[in-house]
Order: C-alpha cells, then structure tokens, then sequence
C-alpha cells in the first residue's frame, strides 16, 4: 500500500470540521464521504474489460481508500460510470482541445478516463496511456478551455493538494475552492495558482 494512502485518510476525515477551510465547489453533493473501496478483482475487471491498465495511484485510491465520493468538484465517479476518452487533435497552435469518447477496441491515440463529476461538459480526467499517463487533467469536452495538466505527479498528490489547499483555506481556480474571506466578499477578484 503506497504510504500516503493514511495520510489521505488522515486529512479527510477532519477536513468537514475545519471552521476555516476553504469552500469546495459541488461539496453539497458528496459530502465529504466516500463510496466503498474496490475489490482488487472489481478494478482487474474493468481493465480487462477496456484493455487498460489504471495508473497505479488511482488503483490504490480506489481499492485503499475509496471508490467514489469525496473528491474536487462533485466528486469521484463510481468505475462502472467512468468512461475512456480521447483528446481531439490540436487545430491550430494555442487553441484548446475537447475530448471525444474513444472508440472499442481502437486504442490507436492516448486515452484519458473521465473520473472526476465536473458538471455540464466539464471533464476531470487521469491519463491511461501516453507521455501524461497517471496524470491528472481539468477542461471541456467541447474545447471550450483548457485542458489543464496538473503539475502534481500522480492521482493521490493530485487528492492530497486539495486536501490541503481546502485546509489552508485556500483559493484554487483550477480545483474551484474559495476561500472563507472571498465567500464573504464575493466581489473581490481572487487569483489562482495552477493545479
């Protein structure tokens, strides 16, 4: 089990009592909880079943900690609504690129699992294959903006970042958390760091 696995734990589970913590955008939704952890056998079959192999660090989230729930925006998707994407060619230099779902069986481009409930045709996403494999990316399945690679290394750096920038009280664009000063005064321009 990768050591940062009680650390997360640790973190979460204070997280809802911290008067001063930041606000996550879609916590309404999850609460906080999350989902049960998967069975080795449930996440080796859904690999199979898509002819992936998952990044090692949402592998143990997912079997360690949990499988759903609590996560940025609204949360972690349960595996079973998670699905394989791919980015769309870059047009010209500088614009943004959306997703398409990726084709059965036709892995000939570097596929992306869409884990994260953003809303509307927002897409969280992990790359599965590739140069950005088990990293994660924020952005628009339409291209409207975006996509954003995180500058964490993995899933589980990605979570424990806005553990802690919700616990510092922290403004976070990218991973939508606000501050308890700015939801006081919401008229006050924030600036982000990156994810």
């Amino acid at each position: 089990m990768d050591p940062r696995i009680p650390r997360l734990r640790r973190k979460l589970a204070t997280i809802p009592f911290q008067p001063l913590r930041s606000h996550s955008f879609g916590e309404e939704q999850h609460k906080f909880r999350l989902g049960p952890k998967l069975a080795e056998a449930r996440v080796a079959a859904f690999e199979a079943e898509h002819d992936i192999a998952l990044p090692d660090a949402y592998r143990q989230f997912l079997t360690h900690i949990g499988g759903s729930g609590a996560a940025p925006f609204y949360g972690l998707m349960p595996l079973e609504r998670c699905s394989l994407l791919v980015m769309n060619p870059r047009e010209e230099p500088g614009t943004p690129r959306g997703f398409d779902d990726a084709e059965p069986g036709g892995h000939g481009r570097d596929l992306f699992l869409h884990v994260i409930e953003m809303g509307c045709t927002d897409v969280g996403v992990i790359a599965v294959t590739g140069p950005l494999t088990g990293r994660v990316l924020i952005g628009n399945s339409d291209g409207f903006w975006g996509p954003n690679v995180s500058s964490a290394t993995d899933f589980l750096d990605w979570y424990e970042r806005w553990l802690n920038h919700m616990s510092a009280g922290r403004d976070n664009r990218a991973l939508e958390l606000t501050s308890p000063q700015l939801r006081a005064h919401p008229d006050r321009h924030r600036m982000a760091p990156k994810i």
